[in-house]
């Protein structure tokens, strides 16, 4: 799908030069789209330190210990986990929006689909059908309803189910994979983006305008409403930064990467961090700081293998084993035991399951966004 006033931009990214070297200032700084124009990003990397965050996080709660991780304790406002889920969608908003418009219809939905169900249709049999019957304590196990939810909706995106009769029931969090949340509320973004994309409102003109109303209408209704439920409020924070990340990809040519911007923002969330508004330059600082950071600092390339999501589906259920196996409840301990066992998992995922659905995708036409053959290996 390729909207007409969006030629010259998609021109430009193919042509545009990467300046020899980033400067600090906002007029001198080079634009996103510059930095796309390059085969050179770290987008894979953040996804996969994201992926980790994810796991540091999750380790005081599944062992219970006191005390907090070293970015609830800087932020005072989320934890390791939740950033790392805000940097997930800024930076799918942003691919994916790049993706759409390479894309016919049917190669976006190919695309999207071989990308996100099978590792998780196995994540989620392996859940149900191997770990299950192995720990629960029910005898009862395979005649629970509970058993075949729990696998048919992670597996299909329908909704999330988190836990299975019997199992885990003696450690401190009973879930077998708390991390499935999230997967249902991107599928259902990438619905929408499509359906935006079909109306013709993925470009500048048209979608940054609609973008300012919906953050807008929806602070208000936020600050009217506050505090909001814990589900409906997931689902406006992943919402804001996803929807972010297209309108960043929507103004990438005019969006420039500026150390200083950057360090306004950062001096920002330093004088209102644990404050009422706290929450604004935070929001600013993680959607500017991902693309920032993409783009910015020459960091290891990841090109070929992409573990991040695998990293993500396994992380929970390695923390929960380790906990179970060891008793140890040293959050740091779970989780460098943790990461090694879900790392073993990620690459099978990603050699046995993700990586073979993904050489289907010629099957369908799918594109990936001019430039960038590292940045959407993954997306």
């Amino acid at each position: 799908m390729r909207p007409a006033d969006d030629a010259r931009t998609r021109a430009a990214d193919r042509c545009a030069p990467l300046r020899p070297r980033w400067s600090t200032g906002w007029r001198d700084a080079p634009s996103i789209a510059s930095g796309w124009a390059t085969n050179r990003n770290n987008f894979n990397l953040m996804r996969l330190v994201a992926a980790w965050m994810v796991i540091y996080g999750h380790a005081w709660a599944i062992t219970a210990a006191p005390g907090a991780d070293l970015v609830t304790r800087l932020t005072q406002f989320k934890f390791a986990g939740g950033v790392a889920v805000d940097v997930f969608f800024v930076i799918s908003g942003f691919l994916i929006a790049a993706s759409l418009q390479r894309n016919s219809i049917g190669s976006y939905l190919a695309s999207r689909a071989l990308r996100i169900l099978p590792a998780l249709a196995v994540c989620a049999a392996l859940g149900a059908f191997v770990l299950g019957p192995l720990l629960t304590t029910a005898t009862d196990y395979w005649q629970q309803p509970q058993v075949w939810r729990y696998f048919w909706v992670n597996a299909t995106l329908k909704s999330s189910e988190f836990f299975l009769p019997g199992v885990f029931e003696a450690l401190p969090r009973t879930a077998i994979n708390g991390s499935l949340w999230t997967l249902p509320i991107e599928a259902r973004l990438y619905l929408a983006l499509l359906l935006a994309g079909s109306l013709g409102l993925l470009t500048r003109r048209r979608y940054t305008p609609l973008w300012l109303l919906a953050m807008v209408a929806g602070y208000a209704l936020a600050r009217w409403k506050a505090p909001l439920p814990d589900h409906i409020a997931n689902y406006a924070w992943c919402t804001a930064f996803f929807i972010s990340g297209t309108a960043l990809w929507l103004n990438r040519e005019r969006v420039r990467l500026s150390w200083w911007a950057l360090l306004a923002l950062v001096v920002a969330a330093a004088f209102t961090r644990g404050g009422p508004w706290f929450h604004i330059p935070y929001y600013l600082l993680l959607c500017y700081g991902t693309l920032f950071v993409a783009f910015v600092p020459k960091l290891p390339m990841i090109r070929h293998t992409d573990l991040s999501y695998g990293l993500y589906l396994y992380g929970w259920p390695a923390q929960q084993l380790v906990l179970l196996a060891t008793h140890d409840t040293r959050p740091l301990a779970n989780m460098a035991w943790a990461t090694a066992l879900a790392l073993v998992l990620a690459a099978l995922s990603w050699f046995l399951v993700e990586r073979p659905a993904l050489r289907l995708k010629k099957r369908f036409g799918t594109r990936t966004p001019a430039a960038s053959p590292a940045a959407v290996a993954a997306a």
